[in-house]
């Protein structure tokens, strides 16, 4: 699967444990923004970035919850090294 950048940094994220928080107008999402486990906010996580995510079926979210990585997110992200 062809994924960017930002694409990856975000589901490296989300695969140790982050979370996308989401705002709704109505049916529409109007904004959303990507917390690592850490509690810091990902600044490479747009709307756009998103909105590609959840159309492929990498991120899902239940009852209306954050959005986490799916098992096909988990299949589809690269591992990086994590210097901490």
């Amino acid at each position: 699967m062809n994924i960017s950048k930002y694409e990856q940094r975000t589901l490296h994220a989300l695969a140790q444990g982050g979370y996308i928080r989401h705002v709704r107008n109505g049916k529409s999402i109007i904004f959303a923004e990507c917390i690592t486990r850490d509690g810091y906010r990902l600044v490479d996580c747009s709307l756009d970035v998103f909105n590609k995510l959840r159309r492929r079926g990498l991120i899902r979210s239940s009852a209306g919850g954050p959005y986490r990585i799916s098992p096909l997110g988990l299949s589809a992200v690269r591992s990086q090294a994590d210097n901490r």
